[in-house]
């Protein structure tokens, strides 16, 4: 399940341009229960168990604001959902926000297959990029996301 959601727009992948407020999603004890041992220590130690136990929002409420938020900003069926594994992203988003998501482009930009790809044909170049900082939280790992294209654009695809 995911609890936190996070949207940004870039121009051409690379280029910050805005951002929607970050949504906690509240959940309920039995979904935290259903963690599995990392998530539960790796978003206790975040601080994200707590947010969501305190958080008023709502999937549908998330899902709302999420979707006025693209509405304002792009036209239907242009914009593709980007990130790193995103895939995962896709079918949560799928399930749970289907407007949001019937919003978007039916393609994706994984983030991770660049990656591999530069991993495996850069390899030079490829040992310069940027880390990733593991925090595991939305607005964190698409602002990531965006500064890994921006490095492989300006120093693998020049």
């Amino acid at each position: 399940m995911h609890f936190y959601v996070a949207t940004v727009f870039s121009e051409v992948f690379d280029n910050f341009v805005f951002q929607a407020p970050n949504l906690i999603i509240h959940q309920p004890e039995e979904t935290l229960n259903k963690m599995n041992e990392w998530c539960v220590k790796h978003h206790t130690d975040s601080g994200l168990v707590d947010a969501v136990r305190a958080s008023k929002i709502s999937l549908q409420q998330a899902e709302y604001e999420m979707l006025a938020f693209v509405r304002k900003h792009t036209l239907p069926k242009i914009c593709p959902l980007a990130g790193n594994s995103v895939h995962e992203d896709k079918k949560f988003l799928a399930k749970y926000m289907p407007q949001f998501m019937n919003h978007l482009h039916y393609r994706i930009v994984d983030v991770s297959s660049v990656k591999e790809l530069c991993r495996r044909w850069y390899p030079g170049q490829f040992e310069n990029a940027p880390q990733k900082k593991a925090a595991h939280r939305a607005l964190d790992d698409i602002m990531e996301s965006i500064d890994e294209l921006k490095f492989y654009r300006t120093t693998i695809f020049k």
